[in-house]
């Protein structure tokens, strides 16, 4: 290789990325049946409460009573006749499961709180504009779409752009590159001729507060 030569971007495993288990399968077709499961109950939902107009309460509400009533006569049958009770399982959620629950609601939590902080105490401008451009991106997404909507299109692209990229990594980088180059050449443009003649507070105040 000359000295020259661009040395090339090591490619990366997007298996082992999304944790390299049953998830990660399914989302790159690995594991087809699951990646169609998926897919088709995503689909069916959506058409059952977007298009056909049934509340997912109304919904929630008759599975869990159809379910009941058929666990009850379930049951009764089964010591009329010496029959097996049905095989529930414990219904109960391990202090271990709700641990780790709280600890990743607690991160979350944390994050936000952390950006909240910043933007109000620290008048961090610069986050200000990106929590705000962020936010105003959803709002405007969601003036077209339902949040059913949002999340079916999500599913969609869960299960699509992790294929894609695997297949086309090398192409996909390269254009990112490129596009990650444009962004920050415009962003210093703007630091350099409107943020940085905000006036901001000094260390000083920001001590005092």
């Amino acid at each position: 290789m000359a000295m020259g030569d661009s040395v090339p971007t090591p490619r990366i495993s997007v298996h082992q990325a999304f944790g390299g288990g049953l998830v990660a399968d399914v989302l790159l077709w690995r594991k087809w049946c699951g990646g169609v499961v998926m897919l088709a109950s995503a689909t069916t939902f959506w058409c059952l409460f977007e298009l056909a107009g049934y509340s997912i309460l109304s919904f929630v509400a008759n599975v869990f009573l159809l379910l009941v009533v058929i666990l009850f006569f379930w049951a009764k049958s089964a010591s009329l006749l010496n029959r097996p009770l049905p095989p529930l399982p414990n219904l109960e959620i391990s202090e271990r499961t709700a641990g780790k629950i709280a600890d990743e609601l607690q991160v979350w939590v944390n994050i936000a709180l952390s950006i909240a902080h910043d933007i109000t105490l620290g008048r961090n401008l610069k986050l200000l504009l990106k929590v705000g451009v962020a936010l105003w991106f959803v709002s405007f997404i969601g003036s077209f779409f339902s949040f059913l909507t949002v999340i079916y299109i999500g599913v969609i692209l869960s299960l699509s752009v992790p294929v894609l990229y695997d297949k086309y990594q090398h192409h996909i980088d390269e254009k990112l590159s490129v596009t990650n180059k444009i962004i920050q050449t415009q962003y210093r443009k703007i630091d350099e001729t409107v943020l940085r003649k905000l006036p901001l507070p000094s260390k000083k105040e920001k001590k005092m507060q």
